[in-house]
């Protein structure tokens, strides 16, 4: 403002110049003349030229010069006094008293990050519609232009927050105007979809139509096309998306396929079976508590059979498919919902009425895989009801009371115990038949000589046989001599031949029976008293030879 105060100073000095000089100075007049209007030329050019930096914007206000705004009226887009829609871009720009008429200030510019977006308040514009709290989305070739203060205000601009965003990058943007706030982008992970709830309607709604889905008969589910107000048929699939989080609601649902326990929450009794060294079963009863774990769905299911209560875990297995995602986030908001409100309470009175048909120890037996396949059957339908899809139902634990167990765990052990009786059995009997065959191999030595004496003794028997059968045809053959002896020298003569070959025998047995004779024996008998007379006179030989021993006669 000096600046121009000086200019004009210098332009009335111009003017009345030749007056201030007397005629004789006309020269030095029209010198000063010249000099006041090139003074007054230079201080107009230095207040009618800008230089905007490179990463800044420049925005107007104007002061001087223009009309007053309409009430109401926050930027001037017609020459109006205040802020300005016009904005100067990086660079030189002359316009004449530039600085004069507008107080220039440099802004920098509207940068959006990588990973963000550029939430849009218009601080100026028409007003929004009754209850519109968002102005319409502009489309998408005029987005540019939108951008652009003037041609926002000209072409019907709503006033306050905006449905397009600003996507990454950098923006010249009339600040006096857009109020810009950065918000996080929203990004779906891989293994998820994005449901979106609308609030705003962008399409008009004459041409938008209900839109039926093929679950729609569980639950009264009302699912709309994109552009309408209320849940989107289509998820958004893994990515990233700007999308205004004032306009839109994303709902993240995991579609991998996912585990449910149903565990704990129970007492669990045992009866343990122990086995004495007599061989006696004794049992012993013990209990623990089971708590739920953190990450189960929920507690065992209880079932009533065969009026006992056993404590059910269960393991299903479900998945949310990308497409029933909408119907889920529409009916009950989310898989935590689902699962607490439909399939749990589903699958708990699903089990119990099964099971409640069966046999307890069918649990635990060859008929558990049919109960499986029967349950499984009955909760895929609820499942669907709520957008979930139920893969595999499997029983994992039974918690059959133990007193239905005993008989059979004691029947088990007890031919458990039997086989080891009988292996140990068969074990001695080798045993024994290992130390028979190891003695045996010790005493080898010997009996290899008493398998000699053996032979020798059966050998010793079979002479003596053959001797006993010689002697005895030795004498058969005696007697058949004796016989003829006496039959020619009669019985007397042949007993008397016998006893003097024993008399013989004898003497040459024992010598010292035979003496010297006494006597001169002589004779013509044909007895046997010569020979007495040499063996003397003994009462033996004389009972031999007279056929009477001495001790009889004298008795």
């Amino acid at each position: 403002m000096t600046l121009v105060l000086l200019a004009f100073v210098a332009i009335i000095f111009a003017i009345v110049a030749p007056l201030l000089f007397p005629r004789e100075m006309k020269l030095a007049a029209h010198l000063a003349q010249a000099g006041a209007v090139v003074l007054a030329l230079f201080l107009i050019l230095s207040t009618s030229y800008v230089i905007i930096d490179a990463d800044k914007v420049g925005h107007l206000k104007r002061i001087y010069g223009g009309k007053p705004m309409k009430p109401g009226q926050i930027i001037a887009f017609e020459g109006e006094k205040g802020p300005q829609a016009e904005i100067l871009p990086p660079g030189f720009r002359f316009q004449l008293l530039l600085n004069v008429l507008y107080d220039v200030e440099e802004l920098p510019l509207s940068q959006i990050k990588e990973g963000e977006y550029g939430f849009i308040t218009a601080k100026d514009g028409e007003p929004l519609k009754k209850d519109q709290y968002l102005a319409e989305e502009w489309p998408k070739g005029k987005v540019k232009q939108m951008l652009e203060a003037t041609y926002f205000l000209k072409n019907g601009g709503k006033k306050g927050p905006q449905l397009n965003v600003l996507t990454p990058g950098k923006y010249r943007l009339n600040k006096y105007l857009f109020e810009i706030k950065t918000q996080k982008a929203t990004d779906i992970r891989a293994g998820f979809v994005g449901v979106i709830k609308s609030n705003v309607q962008e399409t008009p709604e004459h041409e938008l139509a209900g839109v039926p889905h093929e679950l729609a008969g569980s639950m009264t589910v009302p699912l709309v096309k994109k552009g309408s107000v209320g849940v989107w048929n289509e998820a958004k699939p893994p990515g990233r998306y700007y999308l205004n989080k004032v306009a839109y609601n994303v709902t993240e649902i995991d579609t991998r396929v996912q585990t449910w326990n149903y565990k704990g929450g129970y007492k669990r009794r045992y009866i343990d079976l122990q086995v004495t060294q007599e061989g006696r079963i004794t049992q012993k009863e013990r209990s623990e508590t089971v708590s739920i774990p953190k990450n189960a769905a929920d507690s065992a299911i209880f079932t009533r059979m065969e009026g006992w209560l056993v404590p059910q875990e269960l393991r299903i297995q479900v998945q949310v498919e990308p497409k029933d995602a909408p119907f889920l986030v529409a009916s009950v908001g989310s898989v935590a919902a689902a699962e607490d409100k439909v399939v749990t309470p589903s699958i708990r009175s699903v089990v119990r009425n099964i099971c409640a048909a069966e046999k307890v120890l069918s649990l635990i037996d060859e008929n558990r895989v049919a109960v499986e396949e029967n349950i499984e059957k009955a909760v895929i339908p609820e499942g669907k009801k709520a957008g979930i899809t139920i893969k595999d139902v499997r029983l994992v634990d039974s918690v059959v009371p133990p007193e239905l167990l005993v008989a059979r765990l004691r029947e088990q052990l007890a031919g458990q115990l039997e086989e080891t009786f009988k292996k140990e059995k068969d074990a001695q009997d080798q045993r024994i038949t290992t130390e028979k065959a190891r003695a045996t191999a010790d005493q080898q030595p010997e009996l290899v000589a008493a398998e000699i004496r053996v032979d020798i003794a059966r050998k010793d028997k079979m002479a003596a046989q053959l001797k006993g059968e010689g002697e005895k045809l030795k004498l058969m053959e005696i007697a058949k001599g004796q016989e003829s002896q006496v039959a020619v020298l009669g019985k007397d003569k042949v007993m008397q031949l016998a006893a003097l070959e024993k008399i013989l025998q004898a003497a040459v047995a024992n010598p010292d029976i035979v003496k010297v004779p006494r006597v001169l024996v002589s004779g013509t008998g044909a007895g046997l008293e010569g020979a007495a007379a040499v063996l003397g006179d003994s009462n033996l030989v004389r009972g031999i030879i007279s056929g009477q021993p001495e001790a009889d006669k004298q008795q």
